[in-house]
């Protein structure tokens, strides 16, 4: 049996993912992290993309999309906390689509730099979401 290591990915809205996994993907700020068991102790800032997490015994990852966020992680234990997370099968992909080019428009016509910071951010979600649709597809 593979060694494990237990996972909670929770929003402000509610509990997204609590159990055991192989390994997990977090997307740090700095590029994505993979974290087995006894991965030694680390606090970092998420950036919004997708959570993979390959459970034991099942052949697709959960990936779980956050939008930023932190985690911190222990040898036996990850704590993902996300302002929102959606399961990558409740993502809706028309509304990412949509948003991707209401953010794309945005920039095209605001002038300050708050204005054009904040579009710069739904982008990046937008394209994040879509981005975890696409890993769902290939899965």
């Amino acid at each position: 049996m593979a060694m494990t290591i237990h996972v909670d990915v929770v929003s402000a809205e509610k509990l997204l993912y609590s159990g055991i996994a192989e390994f997990v993907i977090v997307p740090g700020v700095r590029g994505e992290l993979g974290v087995y068991p006894r991965h030694a102790p680390l606090v970092t800032k998420l950036k919004p993309g997708s959570v993979r997490i390959k459970v034991p015994d099942q052949a697709d990852e959960e990936l779980i999309y956050v939008n930023g966020g932190l985690v911190e992680i222990q040898p036996d234990v990850i704590t993902i906390l996300s302002d929102t997370g959606i399961r990558g099968k409740d993502l809706d992909e028309a509304k990412a689509l949509e948003a991707k080019r209401d953010a794309e428009e945005a920039m095209k016509n605001r002038t300050g730099a708050m204005e054009i910071a904040q579009a710069q951010i739904e982008l990046a979600q937008a394209v994040a979401q879509l981005a975890t649709i696409q890993k769902l597809r290939k899965g």
